[in-house]
């Protein structure tokens, strides 16, 4: 498995996981039952920037395979 394979597995994995900010509310409802809201407060301003972190690093490795695809074709003699 080459580098920019693994960039993009955990790129993908970081955006579902930081995608829990739709589910807010319901951890808002099972945490409000455990006494425990305090932490849904806060729970956007964490979510939000990984989210947009981890997609950028999805592009950046897809961008990157992209190029490195074109530079490894043998050119024509």
């Amino acid at each position: 498995m080459d580098q920019d394979t693994k960039l993009i597995g955990i790129g993908a994995a970081a955006a579902v996981l930081s995608m829990l900010c739709c589910a807010t509310p319901v951890l808002a409802i099972l945490l409000g039952a455990l006494g425990l809201t305090a932490f849904v407060a806060k729970l956007d301003y964490v979510l939000i920037p990984v989210f947009v972190a981890s997609i950028a690093l999805v592009i950046f490795a897809l961008v990157r395979r992209r190029r490195g695809c074109a530079a490894k074709t043998p050119e024509p003699t």
